[in-house]
């Protein structure tokens, strides 16, 4: 394939032009859109469009090393021969890494400074994918973002059929292996007999990490039984977990007489993890049971974030952000240069990020900043069987607060859009009273860092919010007890059925 001249580049379409006429879009959590929109064109051009951004930042140039991995989606092979042809073109050497969650593959690419991409489309369903993109030392940022859409990136259409499809591309380089680095990274720090003792399911689904996870657990000292292995790709959403998920820990954890189960989303760097009686942890509690288990001090995590992180007393600095690991990164560099340490963000999915080294015992964990399944479920675990206590009665010694959050599907973002902003204008207070005074009481203030989220004098929390990838209206809630929460989530999915129904009408 021919590389575009500099007059071809100079009237060639934009990132933000080819994002438009593609309709795969670029949110928080890198390019994301249905797999017969990510041609192979639209993604080589991103791919180009990514490493015109590095090689401004000084990160990138002819013969540099680019990382490439995967998840366990159909598309993704197609879609990674692509990316690596982009890096070709652009004079790259291509590094495969096959397929490996999104934190093993940053861990590794990271400690070279080496620029990294994952095809994954994380917890969405297979007729979706995406690209997540690494700069050399870290995540894609905001600022990365917005300095990469006036990009203009040509392509040579005669290396494309008229459906966007190469013509032809060169056989990728054989596997780097950066998964035995991954598992070394949690055998030093928590030692060969950390589990030793425990029972645990791994439920395996189709996440890409899913016998790397078997592995390490077994490592660690751990009897594991995997399950639930399957062929075809299965959307597991950390935060929205499916009710057949629920079911299964439940049928499992008294079938086999678990002391937890584990899972994580398809490109494995959210978690699950449930206890002996089979009921899935929230990812903001699994947070901030790993956070206090490592002594962090300083804590970034979203607004929609369990706020028992504040009772719970352990971190000096808390810093509230938007939802998306691009805005807990930056939040983090900055507690680190305001002289904090340690220093870690989770988000409300479970992802956990390390941006400071960590001592313990002896032992260092070197820092990761970018999200990962493994670190916070094997932090409590090990905090549960040092204090010789169940899964649950650790997680009993939080203050009492419960979050709970449910999605709505196929809800336009425009649509989304337009019935929040009643609750964003001055009459706010007003409308949050209309929509849930009635099962909350008086309203006691609005927070609208990202979407809307509705405090209630009498501590209920309701939060409304669009999804930053997909046509998606989501509802979280936080109450003083489980039942609570999940009766205010039911009355928001109600307020959300609603307004697309209206919506549709119009």
């Amino acid at each position: 394939m021919t590389r575009p001249d500099a007059a071809s580049t100079r009237s060639a379409p934009t990132i933000a032009e080819w994002m438009t006429a593609s309709g795969v879009a670029f949110g928080t959590s890198g390019a994301r859109g249905l797999v017969r929109a990510m041609t192979d064109r639209v993604c080589y051009a991103y791919t180009r469009g990514f490493l015109e951004h590095l090689a401004r930042c000084g990160e990138f140039s002819p013969g540099a090393r680019v990382a490439l991995a995967g998840d366990l989606r159909p598309s993704t092979p197609r879609i990674l021969r692509a990316c690596a042809a982009a890096v070709r073109d652009a004079g790259g050497e291509v590094v495969v890494c096959g397929e490996v969650p999104t934190p093993a593959l940053c861990a590794s690419a990271y400690a070279e400074g080496m620029p990294s991409l994952m095809v994954t489309g994380s917890h969405i369903p297979d007729d979706r994918n995406g690209i997540k993109f690494n700069r050399a030392r870290g995540e894609f940022l905001k600022a990365d973002e917005a300095a990469k859409l006036p990009l203009r990136v040509g392509v040579d259409a005669a290396a494309f059929d008229a459906d966007g499809a190469l013509l032809a591309a060169a056989a990728l380089p054989p596997v780097r292996d950066v998964a035995g680095g991954y598992l070394r990274r949690y055998t030093d720090f928590f030692g060969a007999g950390a589990l030793r003792g425990m029972r645990l399911g791994v439920y395996q689904h189709s996440a890409v990490g899913r016998d790397l996870l078997v592995e390490l657990l077994r490592a660690l000292g751990a009897e594991v039984v995997a399950l639930g292995r399957s062929p075809g790709f299965v959307p597991v959403d950390t935060e929205a977990v499916r009710p057949e998920d629920a079911a299964l820990a439940r049928a499992w954890a008294a079938e086999y007489g678990f002391d937890a189960l584990l899972s994580t989303d398809g490109d494995s760097d959210r978690p699950l993890l449930a206890d002996a009686h089979g009921e899935w942890l929230r990812g903001d509690v699994l947070g901030i049971v790993a956070a206090r288990f490592l002594g962090v001090r300083a804590v970034a995590t979203p607004v929609s974030s369990n706020t028992a992180l504040e009772l719970a007393g352990f971190a000096t600095d808390i810093r509230r952000t938007r939802i998306g690991s691009p805005y807990v990164v930056a939040a983090m560099q900055e507690a680190v240069a305001a002289g904090h340490a340690p220093v870690a963000g989770f988000e409300a999915n479970g992802g956990f990020l390390l941006a400071t080294d960590v001592l313990r015992q002896g032992r260092r964990l070197p820092a990761l900043p970018t999200r990962d399944a493994v670190l916070p479920m094997l932090c409590a675990l090990v905090a549960a069987r040092e204090a010789d206590l169940p899964l649950s009665a650790l997680v009993g010694t939080l203050p009492a607060r419960t979050t709970r959050s449910e999605r709505l599907q196929d809800m336009p973002t425009r649509l989304s859009e337009a019935r929040l902003a009643g609750l964003r204008g001055a009459g706010g207070i007003d409308a949050a009273r209309d929509l849930f005074g009635a099962l909350c009481g008086e309203p006691a203030g609005i927070d609208f860092t990202d979407g809307v989220r509705m405090r209630f004098e009498g501590g209920d929390i309701v939060h409304l919010r669009p999804s930053g990838n997909a046509p998606e209206l989501r509802v979280y809630a936080e109450a003083d007890s489980p039942d609570r929460a999940a009766e205010l989530v039911t009355a928001g999915m109600a307020v959300l059925r609603s307004w697309r129904e209206v919506g549709g009408e119009s």
